[in-house]
């Protein structure tokens, strides 16, 4: 009979689901086992990636993304299993995880489902481990906060039941999500999982109705998983806040009746209004503060350098309009800001010398303009060159202030020195440390350390595991990556609870993987190295896109008397032309189809496969595109467009 059911349901994260299904199947070795991945339509390449090195998972694949209820019971109904354990792709579990939970579910028939311990990415507990049902007084502490600034009071921390040491076993109202583990024969009594919900809550909902139907929760913190945690949903987007609140009116309005659920009900539309409204507020604050800061003292610098030049060089003051300066030097500032932020000077880590770009290239572009102006709105070249000067100063004083601040993400130096100890045997570290060269991390410090407890020659090597602690201090290691081919889940886990205080990140190489991952905290989920396949995706490279597209559109609008006459299609040029003006297409892209298995960009004028022949096959056509995004340069784009010039209005 089989023992245990997995049922992992996977969306767009393809590299996670290959480390958990890895970790997975050396925890099932020695009983009956299955396991099923639903994949919700992605289209990062999961699915052939998992036929390819797992063909012994049963893999359903939905043509849509149905949600998190209806995949989970795709596979439950066809469960064989005693008990089924719900798994999120974004985890790690250790090699004897499995058999110590079925154990205690054996030895403990009153159980109906268990939890156990999950770790962040960086070997820090995480809370949602063990939960409380979110009764209207229980949602309200944690709304307001009084869950945060209280975890230990018995009253105020029964959201997380934060009061609960983490490592006790314990009874709980809820399980997580990540990893629910339930007896077979109660999910066919209470029945599955609530369909209503799409995303959120259903974990909520399945765990209440356990304990109404006379069983118990618990929290088992004898084993531990990883939990990379929010890789498949950013929790900070506006978009998480209204799904998750509306699952918890769905549970309010199913479970709760009477004062409750109205209480309820209003605290979750409350929730909704203040957390959205801090999502966008938050989100423009981080956007648009530092920019408006530099616009502010720019275009008040430039109204006193008016004054200063005036009255030092006894210039006529009728000449300067108070109201063509009101309009003049705030288009200064701006043009300043845009062409600073299109060369990349609003990027973290900051780099001044962007921002010296930026600033001449936006001097450049408002001589131009300037020049182009009747001589009646001309008024001085010498207060545009004066207020480069000042635009100058004033991007680069506030940098180095904000650095000396200590302002978050306005450093001036650049990325953290990567100083990395490889954890495994020697043919796993040079897989590895090949893999780290190609996705041009460039480390300042590759060292190896032996899984091995034999001797070693190889010239990286530093020491052997038992001696990491010293290897950490003595080689300034801050980064860690195991090499999971090598080491046991359970060891690497161990480890990163015991050096969880050294301030040393952590990553597991999968064997055999094009990927390392890892993951910080909730921010910076999904932190990976791989080889990078979808670079046109990269924010400089869509800003500078965005800037080539402007320009070339420009430039077109400008010559149309002599291109217009070129033209193969001459009915659509102008409509091109403006069409990528304002953004809606790209000149040059994967053409006017999208092509999900690419990195999502703008549809475009022109694409690569123009330069082919015209019968081109569409493999060929494919793999064009496929090139274009994985190396892209903007060089590219120019030599596209030049070369297609004649067909600006296909």
């Amino acid at each position: 009979m089989t023992k245990l059911s997995v049922v992992i349901v996977n969306y767009n994260v393809k590299h996670f689901i290959e480390q958990c299904l890895f970790s997975v199947l050396k925890a099932s070795e020695n009983f009956q086992c299955e396991v099923f991945v639903v994949d919700n339509n992605s289209v990062d390449g999961s699915v052939t990636l998992i036929k390819e090195k797992f063909p012994q998972v049963n893999l359903i694949v939905n043509k849509t993304n149905t949600g998190f209820s209806v995949a989970n019971n795709q596979a439950i109904r066809l469960a064989k299993g005693e008990y089924v354990l719900l798994l999120n792709p974004d985890t790690v579990v250790q090699e004897d995880t499995f058999s110590k939970i079925l154990a205690f579910m054996d030895a403990h028939p009153e159980a109906g489902g268990l939890g156990v311990k999950m770790l962040d990415g960086q070997g820090n507990f995480a809370p949602e481990s063990k939960r409380g049902l979110p009764t209207p007084e229980v949602a309200f502490y944690k709304m307001f906060g009084f869950s945060r600034f209280f975890p230990k009071s018995k009253r105020f921390g029964k959201y997380h039941l934060s009061y609960l040491p983490e490592d006790q076993l314990s009874e709980i109202d809820v399980m997580s999500g990540a990893f629910m583990l339930i007896r077979k024969s109660v999910l066919d009594q209470i029945g599955l999982l609530d369909e209503t919900f799409f995303m959120y809550g259903e974990d909520i909902d399945l765990s209440y109705r356990i304990k109404k139907a006379g069983y118990k929760n618990y929290y088992f913190p004898d084993t531990q998983i990883i939990h990379y945690k929010g890789e498949s949903t950013k929790r900070s987007s506006l978009n998480y806040v209204v799904i998750f609140y509306k699952a918890m009116a769905i549970f309010s309005k199913k479970h709760f009746s009477g004062s409750n659920a109205f209480w309820f009900n209003a605290l979750i539309h409350l929730a909704i209004f203040l957390k959205a409204g801090l999502a966008l507020l938050s989100r423009f604050l981080k956007a648009f503060t530092v920019p408006i800061f530099d616009f502010s003292i720019i275009t008040m610098g430039l109204f006193v350098i008016k004054n200063i030049y005036q009255q030092n060089t006894g210039v006529d003051g009728d000449i300067y309009s108070q109201k063509l300066l009101s309009v003049a030097f705030p288009l200064y500032a701006i043009a300043w800001i845009i062409m600073v932020y299109f060369n990349g000077g609003y990027d973290k880590p900051i780099k001044l010398l962007k921002i010296v770009r930026g600033v001449v290239l936006g001097t450049v572009f408002i001589l131009l303009g300037y020049s182009l102006l009747p001589e009646s709105l001309r008024f001085s070249r010498a207060l545009i060159l004066l207020g480069t000067s000042w635009a100058l100063i004033c991007f680069l004083l506030t940098r180095v202030l904000f650095h000396f601040l200590k302002f978050k993400s306005y450093s001036l130096s650049t990325a953290k020195l990567k100083r990395i100890a490889i954890i495994g045997e020697e043919q796993e570290f040079y897989r590895v440390a090949d893999l780290l060269k190609e996705t041009q991390i460039n480390p300042g410090f590759v060292g190896f350390v032996s899984a091995e407890i034999n001797g070693v020659h190889n010239p990286n090597f530093i020491g052997k595991i038992n001696q990491i602690d010293e290897i950490i201090k003595v080689h300034q290691i801050n980064e860690i990556i195991f090499c999971a081919k090598d080491i046991s889940s359970q060891f690497i886990i161990n480890n990163m609870l015991t050096l969880v205080s050294s301030g040393v990140d952590f990553k597991i190489a999968p064997p055999e993987s094009l990927s390392i991952i890892g993951s910080n905290n909730i921010d910076t989920a999904g932190d990976l190295y791989m080889i990078d396949v979808n670079s046109i995706s990269k924010s400089n490279n869509k800003r500078n896109k965005r800037l080539l597209d402007i320009a070339v559109s420009i430039i077109a609008i400008v010559l149309s008397p002599i291109l217009l006459f070129i033209q193969f299609n001459k009915g659509n040029y102008f409509l091109n032309c403006f069409n990528v003006l304002f953004g809606f297409y790209s000149w040059v892209g994967y053409g006017k189809v999208t092509d999900k298995s690419l990195p999502e960009i703008k549809r475009s004028v022109l694409s690569p496969a123009m330069l082919l022949s015209a019968d081109a096959e569409n493999n060929k056509i494919k793999l064009a595109n496929l090139r274009y995004a994985k190396d892209y340069r903007i060089e590219n784009d120019i030599v596209i467009i030049w070369k297609c010039r004649k067909k600006l209005g296909v």
